[in-house]
C-alpha cells in the first residue's frame, strides 16, 4: 500500500512540474510581447462573453427583424399564396352566435415592438395610409403606426400592382404609391 501512495504522489508532483513549465512558458512568450499577448487575452475574453450571453442570458426569441421568417413566401411557378378567407359577420345572428364563429386572431400576428413605441408615429407611414385609404385600399386611420389593417391594404397595392408582396413599407411602395397620388409622399 505504501508504494501505491508514493507513486501517487509522484504523478502529481510531474503534474505540477508540467503546469508550472507550461505556465512560465507562456508567461517569457506574454512578457516578450505585450500588446500581442494582451490582444489575445482581449479576444478570448470577448469570446467568452458573448457565448455565455447567448447561451445562458437570452430568454425567448430574438425581436430583431433580421430574424424573422418572411411573411407571405412566394409559391414555385411565381404564383401567389391564396389569401386567408375573411371572417364575415351576418347582419341576422345574435352576438352569441357571432363570437363563436369569428375567427380567432393569431395572436403573434404583431410583436410588440418598444423600440418603435419609443419612436412614435411616422409620418411616412402616416402619408402611405392617407394614400392608400384615398385610393379605396381599405379604411385605414392614418396613424402613422404599421397595423395589420394597414399591412393588409399595403398587400393588396402590391398584388395588383403585381409587386412582391410583403405587407411591409418599401422605397418602391412608396415610389408606385407616388407616382400613382401625383405627389411625393
Amino acid at each position: 500500500m505504501p508504494k501505491r501512495r508514493i507513486a501517487d504522489d509522484r504523478i502529481h508532483v510531474r503534474a505540477a512540474n508540467a503546469g508550472g513549465a507550461l505556465a512560465s512558458g507562456l508567461w517569457t512568450r506574454a512578457a516578450g510581447r505585450p500588446v500581442d499577448s494582451f490582444a489575445l487575452l482581449a479576444a478570448i475574453a470577448v469570446s467568452l462573453i458573448i457565448v455565455v450571453n447567448a447561451i445562458f442570458l437570452q430568454s425567448g426569441t430574438h425581436p430583431a427583424p433580421f430574424f424573422a421568417n418572411p411573411k407571405s413566401p412566394q409559391l414555385a411557378g411565381g404564383a401567389e399564396p391564396a389569401a386567408p378567407a375573411a371572417s364575415v359577420r351576418p347582419a341576422t345572428t345574435t352576438t352569441a352566435t357571432a363570437t363563436a364563429t369569428a375567427a380567432p386572431q393569431p395572436a403573434a400576428a404583431r410583436r410588440d415592438d418598444p423600440i418603435a413605441d419609443l419612436i412614435g408615429p411616422s409620418p411616412r407611414i402616416a402619408a402611405v395610409q392617407r394614400a392608400l385609404s384615398d385610393y379605396g385600399y381599405g379604411q385605414i386611420r392614418p396613424s402613422g403606426v404599421l397595423d395589420d389593417d394597414t399591412s393588409t391594404a399595403i398587400e393588396k397595392f402590391e398584388r395588383e400592382r403585381k409587386m412582391p408582396v410583403t405587407g411591409e413599407i418599401s422605397d418602391r411602395l412608396v415610389g408606385e404609391l407616388s407616382a400613382m397620388v401625383g405627389h411625393p409622399l
